[in-house]
């Protein structure tokens, strides 16, 4: 099909999302992609340097991953879960647990982040219930968002994303993010304050509190914000003093994001729910995974139908899926990924030093295979105008960067050249000398 019919009929047909039609370019056709690079219909390449919206770790048109889904294909590739299970998932819910902090041992299976959010917050509320107490009040970090489904958005709500849906999320409450930054000589008092905070929270409150969510770290898209691990760890200790659950949301920072296999790997207090999906197949096929503690499903364990939790999807634990999910790990071995990460963080390192003197760019952070920094001089906000402006200017470049408003974020495939990350940098603060 020719790109102009293709075109047409995206535009008559095709509803894209977090996208305003009226005011976007027509959107750019992708013909294939391979390692750090995606192809457009004409043939023009762009380094994708957000790994397609985070999911894509490893690199496009790994033949690995896709010979482990071809291979699946042909022996098994649905297979309702509710009575049925098949190799690939327990083998990779064995893997899985055992990357885990040894509480965290049991999985429930989904389609994506949100719903393995959403699992989180009704397995916590059931909790509760099963055990005769009426808890269900939940906290998150402000600015924080956890998906697009109506119980994630309840506890994203801070964000500003969802104000058409006021009446219908549940309310809940939200807790400083001490976000910090290279430079930031006031991060100390930040945290004290913010410690406080939770302090009379908890305080006045605790009893109804069924499970805290946190997005460990780094928050993604309020503008890759990140905090200190020793600030996450008190916070973590704090609720669990309490015996509130500790839900953490990994859909972001698992899988080597943040240097480690999983953020919770950077703390002495782990949570007693992880949520997980994007990078968990490699960017390959939706798949969501969402593992507790042993004792919280021990509390869904009875004779009686009403105990036990009553939600699935009709892909959970799709066969396919699960395989790709299993040869990514095997990557993580196979390609010592996480040296690479280790060269990843050191470039952007050395690169946000050097972009420190443009006079746009101040608070530059990185952890991991991410970095960021924000844009003064111009409006504010995820709408923010500059962000617009400097995506379009990149993907004229070559360059598939999607910022957060002010925000300019790189979160490339671990499989970037080196060579290509370092010039990265020196190529933004060419461009934003010219605005």
């Amino acid at each position: 099909m020719k790109k102009k019919k293709i075109l047409d009929i995206d535009t008559k047909k095709i509803w894209h999302p977090f996208t305003q039609s009226n005011n976007e370019d027509k959107p750019i056709i992708i013909d294939y992609a391979k390692d750090e690079k995606i192809y457009d219909i004409d043939g023009k390449a762009y380094v994708d340097l957000i790994s397609s919206w985070w999911v894509n770790i490893h690199g496009h048109a790994k033949k690995e991953i896709a010979h482990a889904i071809f291979k699946q294909s042909k022996k098994l590739e649905q297979v309702v879960f509710a009575g049925f299970s098949h190799e690939p998932a327990v083998i990779l819910a064995d893997r899985l647990t055992k990357l885990l902090p040894r509480k965290l041992s049991r999985v429930f299976y989904s389609d994506n982040g949100s719903t393995a959010v959403e699992i989180a917050l009704k397995v916590a509320t059931q909790y509760w219930y099963n055990k005769n107490k009426k808890k269900n009040k939940f906290v998150a970090f402000e600015g924080g968002y956890h998906g697009d489904t109506i119980g994630a958005m309840s506890v994203g709500y801070s964000s500003g994303f969802y104000e058409p849906f006021k009446d219908l999320v549940f309310k809940s409450d939200f807790i400083p993010f001490s976000q910090d930054w290279r430079g930031n000589n006031n991060i100390f008092d930040e945290e004290e304050k913010a410690l406080k905070k939770i302090d009379i929270l908890l305080h006045k409150n605790s009893e109804n509190i069924a499970a805290v969510i946190l997005e460990p770290l780094i928050q993604g898209a309020s503008g890759m914000k990140m905090c200190r691990p020793q600030y996450l760890d008190n916070v973590v200790k704090k609720f669990q003093s309490k015996g509130i659950l500790v839900i953490f949301d990994e859909v972001l920072t698992g899988f080597g994001r943040t240097g480690k296999m999983f953020a919770l790997d950077h703390l002495e207090n782990k949570p007693d729910i992880v949520c997980l999906a994007k990078s968990l197949t490699a960017g390959y096929l939706p798949l969501g995974a969402t593992v507790f503690s042993e004792y919280i499903h021990q509390a869904f364990v009875d004779i009686s139908i009403k105990k036990a939790f009553l939600h699935g999807h009709s892909f959970s634990a799709n066969p396919i899926a699960c395989s790709a999910a299993l040869e990514s790990l095997d990557l993580f071995e196979k390609e010592n990924t996480f040296k690479r990460i280790k060269k990843i963080e050191s470039i952007n390192s050395e690169g946000l030093n050097f972009l420190k003197s443009n006079k746009r760019v101040t608070k530059v952070r990185f952890m991991g295979g991410i970095s960021a920094f924000d844009i003064v001089g111009f409006d504010k906000g995820y709408g923010a105008d500059i962000g617009n402006t400097l995506k379009k200017i990149f993907l004229k470049k070559g360059f598939l960067l999607r910022p957060l408003g002010e925000t300019v974020y790189l979160m490339p495939p671990y499989c970037i050249p080196e060579k290509t990350l370092e010039n990265i940098y020196y190529f933004i603060d060419e461009e934003l000398k010219k605005i």
